[in-house]
């Protein structure tokens, strides 16, 4: 049985290190260190682990941060080994993350992501209840992961409003309502492959997805939704004003 609790020793916080090799294969110079999970326990952030008995199979990480004046956590890293992923695993740290938040009076967490890892992108949105409104282009520049593949490190911001009707309605329901009102955004479903397969194909879907988040963002939409099927991986957007948190 998996359990969720905070990393509480050097060695816990150590094995962050070898399973960030595993899930992203950085190269060494990437991988954050022990002693970053040890300044976000001390200083109001967050080092949470899930453990398989003795062995640490997740984490998530996450550092005290500053929203529109309000406090807020950033949640920098959350990974779970391949072999436990689509197990609940990362749902799990998620929910102990918003509930240690809640405790502590934090109404929003907020992490990034790639726009083009779909799966990821349904989780977040989908089935946690998310919502997007900055789309950041090339935010770590280029990284030796190879999920990346050379590419720009365009990333979109998620906003956990964590009391909102939208989160604990998605939660309750296991996924997001979606609205009748929306502008979308496709991506291919086959784009992971795209990127290992076939580089300027891939870089130009990356920069028409970035273009039309670009300006659908700047017009005060907001994602709102997200459709996952064998074709595609879908992004739905709404005017912000109409957005219900």
């Amino acid at each position: 049985m998996i359990a969720i609790r905070r990393l509480e020793t050097f060695e816990e916080m150590h094995a962050c290190e070898q399973l960030q090799r595993v899930v992203w294969q950085f190269s060494d110079v990437e991988i954050v260190p022990h002693t970053v999970f040890v300044v976000a326990d001390k200083t109001g952030g967050e080092a949470l682990g899930a453990f398989d008995g003795d062995r640490l199979v997740g984490f998530a990480l996450a550092f005290p941060a500053v929203h529109a004046g309000r406090l807020c956590l950033h949640s920098h890293m959350t990974a779970v080994l391949p072999e436990y992923q689509n197990a609940g695993v990362g749902r799990r740290l998620k929910l102990a993350q918003r509930e240690s938040a809640i405790e502590r009076g934090i109404e929003m967490i907020e992490w990034t992501f790639d726009p083009l890892q779909l799966r990821n992108a349904h989780f977040n949105i989908a089935r946690l209840g998310a919502i997007v409104r900055r789309y950041l282009p090339n935010l770590y520049g280029r990284t030796t992961s190879k999920l990346d593949a050379g590419l720009p490190t365009d990333r979109l911001v998620a906003e956990w409003w964590l009391g909102s009707r939208g989160v604990q309605e998605t939660l309750e329901r296991g996924e997001r309502r979606i609205s009748a009102m929306h502008e979308r955004i496709s991506i291919p479903a086959n784009i992971s492959s795209l990127r290992g397969s076939d580089a300027q194909q891939a870089m130009e879907i990356q920069s028409r997805v970035r273009s039309e988040f670009q300006t659908l963002l700047c017009n005060s939409y907001a994602v709102t939704g997200f459709i996952l099927d064998e074709k595609s991986g879908t992004y739905l957007l709404e005017p912000y004003d109409s957005c219900q948190q």
